[in-house]
């Protein structure tokens, strides 16, 4: 690949769908690749150092912001802090590929205001706050104060929609990803 590659940001509430999403991009298009994010939060026993994250010490973590390196970070969940390193999304944007990134809004918004045009951000939103609590309950992953965290960092998440580039209501998740399929391509064949 001769091109510099772009970035695409998926953001979405924790339950929101953007993982399912991202996971069907992957399928379909071979020059997306995943950003791979650093946490300080403990590897899970299913996890890959290095495929799902980058698991690195709070101090690591401290170190790489003191640097520089993160394009973009944030603490939440008990403390446990996520980023997006600078060389990874580089990596691949120069070597061609559009890099995807799946992160929070806050990180979204800088990231934005950093690629510019270069970037295409899609908020992937729920069709309510009663939709969205019942995907987490199901999902099956939550207790009762985790639930209430993430449903309350959604009501926030959610006045940040108007700063993406579209927003795409996940109602049906086969309508949305059609949707989110159709931005890419459009964004892709931009010069």
């Amino acid at each position: 690949m001769d091109k510099k590659g772009k970035v695409i940001i998926l953001v979405a509430p924790s339950g929101g769908g953007k993982s399912t999403l991202a996971r069907r991009l992957f399928k379909d298009f071979d020059n997306i690749k995943f950003s791979v994010s650093a946490t300080t939060r403990p590897q899970r026993d299913y996890e890959v150092d290095e495929k799902h994250y980058y698991f690195i010490s709070d101090e690591d973590f401290d170190q790489k912001v003191a640097a520089g390196e993160f394009l973009e970070w944030e603490e939440f969940y008990g403390g446990k802090k996520y980023g997006t390193l600078r060389s990874e999304v580089d990596k691949k944007l120069n070597s061609g590929y559009f890099v995807l990134l799946d992160i929070e809004v806050k990180g979204a918004v800088n990231i934005k205001n950093i690629y510019g045009d270069e970037c295409l951000s899609l908020f992937i939103k729920p069709p309510s706050i009663e939709v969205l609590k019942q995907r987490l309950v199901d999902r099956g992953t939550e207790n009762d104060e985790t639930l209430n965290l993430r449903l309350a960092r959604a009501e926030k998440e959610l006045d940040y929609a108007d700063r993406f580039d579209q927003v795409i209501i996940n109602d049906d998740l086969d309508a949305a990803y059609e949707e989110v399929k159709k931005a890419v391509v459009k964004f892709m064949n931009q010069n």
